[in-house]
């Protein structure tokens, strides 16, 4: 329903070490971190490692696998939050095909919640 909004449009932007990009929660309720299983990026049709990933929605970066047990912070429905990617180098400028998907523990349903996004955006030379 909301897969759409996920990627915030004209977000994505190098970093020293990688890059970042804005994103909205897909489920209408806000969720705790320790409910997000997995945040599944891929950029340009590579699958972006777990471990390279680092989530913040305001308090300070985490990993994913941080994320596991942080039963104080919550992302909040509408809420921008900045992920981001550690490869090592700057991305390149220019235009780059990125996923995201996220999957989603919801108390009152059976099986994971799972929203996607797929957007080309442009990195400023």
């Amino acid at each position: 329903m909301f897969d759409k909004y996920l990627i915030v449009d004209d977000s994505l932007r190098a970093t020293p070490d990688g890059f970042a990009f804005d994103a909205k929660l897909g489920y209408y309720r806000g969720i705790g971190l320790s409910m997000i299983e997995d945040l599944a990026i891929t950029l340009d049709g590579e699958a972006i490692p777990r471990d390279a990933v680092r989530f913040d929605e305001g308090e300070g970066p985490i990993t994913l696998d941080g994320m596991e047990t942080a039963y104080d912070r919550r992302w909040g429905f509408g809420a921008v939050a900045t992920i981001s990617v550690v490869t090592g180098t700057p991305l390149e400028a220019g235009e780059h095909a990125l996923t995201l998907t996220e999957r989603l523990r919801v108390s009152y349903l059976p099986f994971p919640s799972l929203n996607s996004d797929a957007k080309t955006l442009s990195v400023a030379a």
